[in-house]
């Protein structure tokens, strides 16, 4: 597996979450640094040695309101 990608979305009741995509990996945390951490944890621990990615991408999506 050469790259793994992660959705990484503000949540509602503060924080951060990121979910694996065609990977059954989620995860979160209160900062992007500490979630950084938690996500190479959670690849580590999904995956058998030398099985897992040799990048793990992450997508992070901001959303935004602005009133007109």
């Amino acid at each position: 597996m050469n790259e793994i990608i992660f959705i990484v979305e503000e949540a509602p009741e503060g924080g951060l979450t990121a979910r694996a995509l065609r990977e059954a990996i989620f995860t979160e945390a209160d900062t992007l640094d500490e979630l950084r951490h938690q996500i190479l944890d959670a690849v580590a621990c999904h995956f058998d040695d030398g099985k897992g990615p040799d990048v793990v991408r992450l997508h992070i999506v901001r959303e935004e309101i602005l009133a007109a």
